[in-house]
């Protein structure tokens, strides 16, 4: 019975690790557009 579960286990964290890694891209990506964007307005206002 335990075998039975191991591999949706297996297939459950390994989902979650991919969901993990998108949402870390998309946080990274946030930031580096943020950081462009704050670069552009600081050039324009001075």
């Amino acid at each position: 019975m335990s075998k039975r579960k191991n591999p949706k286990r297996e297939a459950y964290k390994k989902k979650q690790e991919e969901q993990g890694r998108k949402v870390v891209n998309w946080i990274f990506g946030v930031l580096v557009a943020l950081a462009v964007i704050y670069l552009i307005y600081m050039m324009l206002t001075f």
